[in-house]
């Protein structure tokens, strides 16, 4: 989509109304404002930090935020900001997210704004999503006498595996504003795998849970020449792998599906001798609850079974990650209907399936009713199918999407505050 081109004013665009005035000044006030945005992600993106303390991240956001009325506190467990806009009138409390750390990853993709960190790169993104919602709250503040509540602006680190919105749930995130607790919510994920400037959501299951585990295959270590002396873990380790792909085909049903995925295999030192154990490590992937749980008990009990059978002892460690990123189907589709009065038709899509991606807004979500929405940003010389994505060392985003990402954090909150 081209940025710089008006959106189609149907009738919904047309009448639907933010605080007296329609959400396509929203769009306007954004791309107006789109230079500081870029500027505040670039900047970001050249010093990126890693896990729950981003000390240089959180400076710049309370900078970017300090002349605005809004109520700003610090976390005392991590690095994270929490934002409070009062409107003009008494009403609910609406948040809107976005997170801040980055990968630990060496950027390669030669950007005049590149990473100036070793080993540190915005690989996910999320340096657009902290620029995307400073910028909503300045077009949010320039409108407070408009709405009827309170908009929380949630500034997240360590959402890459560290449970950053945990932390910030358990430091009262949610109550922030006593008398008016939060009721809805809504963030966004920018990625390359959709064209830029759509917004992508759908019902229900969004993303994934992410469960890592570790399996210890338990031998006797020997010479490789005698392996009847020995009890050999490898065999047994590259069976177990095996039966973990046959017990997902076979075990589990295609409509409430499931990924399992060996990604590291490690034992012995030398091609004579016969290692005492072997080492798996693993991902599962699972789109509900229940799915997640029978998975998780049905890999344990594969590795254990599978080692037993040829008198060998598999240890099974689990590491509890993100639970399913449930989306409210009322809230999805008033995403999908503000994308459309804002963006126009043609930007607004329905997807038709999750991603098996994880995410720690679940958290947020399995609380209140919210939704979040994929932000297309593929460049325009690429392919949405090929560019490198989110996670990958040359990923680019396409900066044109940014005001479309501000614009829709700001109009979700109004709508929601109308009163």
């Amino acid at each position: 989509m081209d940025m710089n081109s008006a959106p189609s004013q149907g009738p919904a665009a047309s009448s639907r109304v933010v605080g007296g005035e329609g959400v396509l000044p929203l769009l306007a006030a954004a791309r107006a404002d789109a230079d500081r945005t870029v500027d505040l992600r670039r900047r970001l993106h050249r010093q990126p930090e890693v896990g729950l303390q981003l000390p240089a991240t959180q400076a710049m956001v309370l900078a970017a935020l300090g002349d605005l009325p809004i109520e700003l506190t610090t976390g005392t467990s991590t690095s994270s900001v929490v934002g409070v806009l009062r409107g003009a009138r008494p009403g609910p409390t609406y948040l809107l997210r976005g997170d801040m750390d980055a990968l630990p990853l060496t950027e390669t993709t030669g950007l005049p704004f590149a990473s100036e960190v070793p080993g540190a790169m915005h690989a996910c993104g999320h340096d657009t999503h902290v620029a995307m919602l400073a910028g909503a709250a300045r077009l949010l503040a320039a409108r407070r006498d408009t709405l009827a509540g309170q908009v929380v602006f949630m500034f997240q680190p360590g959402e890459e595996g560290h449970h950053g919105a945990r932390f910030m749930l358990e430091e009262g995130l949610l109550d922030v504003v006593p008398d008016a607790p939060v009721s809805g919510a809504f963030a966004l994920h920018i990625s390359t795998v959709f064209p830029t400037g759509t917004i992508n959501v759908r019902a229900g299951a969004m993303m994934a849970s992410a469960d890592q585990f570790r399996i210890i295959v338990h031998g006797r270590g020997g010479h490789a020449s005698t392996p009847h002396l020995a009890a050999d873990p490898v065999p047994v380790a590259a069976e177990i792998v095996l039966a973990l792909q046959a017990m997902v085909t076979r075990r589990v049903d295609v409509f409430d599906p499931a990924v399992v995925t060996i990604g590291h295999l490690e034992a012995g030192t030398k091609d004579n001798i016969i290692p005492p154990s072997a080492v798996m490590d693993g991902t599962i992937r699972t789109l509900s609850p229940e799915r997640r749980a029978d998975v998780l008990a049905s890999v344990q009990r594969v590795a254990e079974h599978v080692a037993a059978a040829h008198d060998l002892r598999a240890e099974f460690v689990r590491v509890e990650g993100y639970p399913v990123t449930v989306n409210d189907a009322g809230v999805a589709a008033q995403v999908t209907e503000a994308a459309a009065q804002l963006l126009g038709e043609q930007a607004s899509a329905v997807m038709a399936a999750p991603l098996m991606g994880a995410e720690d807004f679940s958290y947020v979500l399995e609380q209140v009713p919210g939704a979040m929405a994929f932000l297309g940003a593929c460049p325009p010389e690429l392919d949405p199918a090929t560019a490198p994505g989110n996670h990958s060392d040359l990923v680019v985003f396409d900066e044109d999407a940014l005001p479309a990402g501000v614009a829709m954090y700001a109009v979700m909150a109004a709508q929601a505050l109308a009163g």
